[in-house]
């Protein structure tokens, strides 16, 4: 499996981004991230706070949870 090492460069992407990267709706990214939620995936990577009402996410997170589905589902 890959691993993200820390020299890798990455960036962050915003909602929007994510969204058509994992192919699913606003309200269900919002629920994978909410503990409070029943969908809560606690293995969905974490948002990152980049303003004062600006979150983003690492795109290495991104890919790497992606890898991670892919690969459980080889099994």
């Amino acid at each position: 499996m890959n691993t993200v090492t820390e020299t890798t460069p990455s960036r962050f992407i915003r909602v929007r981004e994510v969204l058509n990267r994992i192919g699913i709706g606003r309200s269900t990214l919002y629920d994978w991230i909410n503990p409070q939620s029943p969908r809560f995936d606690c293995h969905f990577p974490k948002p990152v706070k980049i303003g004062t009402n600006a979150v983003a996410w690492l795109e290495s997170d991104i890919d790497e949870w992606i890898m991670q589905r892919v690969n459980a589902n080889k099994l």
